[in-house]
């Protein structure tokens, strides 16, 4: 008999059957605390707009839709029928892995959660929320070095070492590891591509640097579990007996599915930063155009005019 993190016990031979499309329906657990973690955070996003549009103000449907789409990601990864398999086929559990820490972080990201509860919280909430953002700690952790080394590195320590096995055998650790996967991804894309008012915010050129820089690394990740020929997990998956999957093969299915689709997302995620750049260019330059007009207006030198708008 083998233990597996979430209740589920199988026998030698006697384990769930194939996973199927149906699976992610069927398999299905709704009530465990990250449903509730996620229905409550839908349910403040809307209680943040709601405020909102009380008082008078808009906020952007795009920004709703992104967000709802990265709590959905994050639902179909750890209550869907993706959980009732992710300790059972290494390749279920990579599709668990890049949709919690890049699908899922780039879409709560640019649903600008924070922006949303700065405007809308009552004074004492706001000015917690404030203090850490401007704490030391939150500085640290997304100061671009930082947020990029714990990106890159997290994923080879937890394959090759012990970590990994650990998350199988228990599930404290397992939740634990599904909790790192979402605060890396979270600290590292959100200062890049999100639209919060967060520390480790840097220029475009620098973002995009940093964006490049992330994207042959889920090429190398993948390419090395795939050549692995030690399985990850040691002997956990052949012990579960089960005579539909191969852990070998599975395995260099879910390197497959890393470098694919950490290539793939990386690549979007660039383009995407690419145009926010050009429009954050286009805006500085309709501000500048504004601030030239009003200059000429009031009868400044546009020499002037244009030393004083680029300074502010």
């Amino acid at each position: 008999m083998v233990g597996v993190p979430g209740g589920m016990v199988l026998a030698h031979g006697d384990g769930p059957g194939p996973f199927e499309p149906a699976s992610l329906f069927t398999q299905a657990d709704l009530v465990t605390p990250v449903a509730f973690g996620l229905t409550v955070a839908a349910g403040l996003y809307a209680w943040g707009i709601g405020r909102l549009v009380i008082r008078g103000d808009r906020w952007p449907v795009g920004r709703t839709v992104c967000f709802l789409i990265g709590l959905a990601t994050l639902a179909v990864a750890t209550v869907s029928g993706l959980a009732a398999y992710d300790t059972t086929l290494v390749s279920v559990h990579m599709v668990q892995h890049m949709a919690l820490t890049m699908v899922g972080p780039i879409f709560l990201a640019l649903g600008a959660p924070v922006t949303l509860a700065l405007r809308t919280l009552p004074r004492p909430p706001r000015k917690l929320l404030l203090a850490v953002l401007h704490s030391r700690l939150a500085t640290f952790v997304t100061f671009p070095l930082v947020s990029y080394g714990l990106f890159i590195v997290s994923p080879f320590v937890l394959y090759f070492s012990g970590v990994y096995r650990l998350s199988l055998e228990h599930t404290w650790v397992h939740e634990l590891v599904h909790l790192h996967f979402l605060a890396t991804g979270c600290l590292f894309f959100w200062p890049l591509i999100g639209l919060d008012p967060l520390p480790g915010r840097q220029g475009y050129p620098l973002r995009a640097l940093m964006m490049f820089l992330s994207t042959p690394f889920h090429t190398v990740l993948g390419l090395t579990v795939m050549q692995s020929a030690a399985l990850l997990g040691g002997d956990w998956y052949p012990s579960l007996g089960l005579d539909w999957a191969d852990p070998a093969t599975d395995q260099r299915l879910a390197g497959g599915i890393l470098w694919a689709g950490g290539e793939f997302v990386s690549v979007l995620m660039l383009a995407a930063l690419v145009v926010q750049w050009m429009r954050h260019s286009d805006r500085e330059a309709r501000r500048l155009d504004r601030a030239l007009d009003r200059a000429e207006a009031e009868g400044y030198p546009l020499e002037s005019a244009w030393v004083r708008s680029a300074g502010t």
